[in-house]
């Protein structure tokens, strides 16, 4: 019986391949939540992911194989931590 110590839990393997700026190669892709010729936001295996650009537009998307090819100008890629909620009582002390 074979064992994939890469894919635990069903979670697919997360990885991003830059080329010369100009093409992005993202696996793992969960979701796309937006995309336009500026920004992609999407939620992959390693974490929210922004991609922000010039002229950027998808060149493939399966998300049956969760992976996703862009195309354009690359210039920051940012990794979005969910924004912690405030407890009650620091909601209530704040100034």
């Amino acid at each position: 019986m074979a064992y994939d110590t890469e894919n635990r839990g069903g979670q697919k393997p997360h990885q991003l391949i830059l080329q010369d700026r100009a093409r992005l190669t993202v696996t793992g892709v969960e979701e796309v939540e937006s995309f336009d010729e500026g920004e992609v936001t999407m939620h992959t295996a390693g974490g929210t992911l922004l991609v922000r650009g010039e002229g950027l537009h998808v060149g493939k998307l399966s998300l049956d194989t969760g992976e996703l090819s862009l195309e354009g100008h690359v210039s920051e890629l940012c990794y979005v931590e969910p924004a912690r909620k405030e407890s009650f009582w620091a909601r209530l002390l704040r100034p």
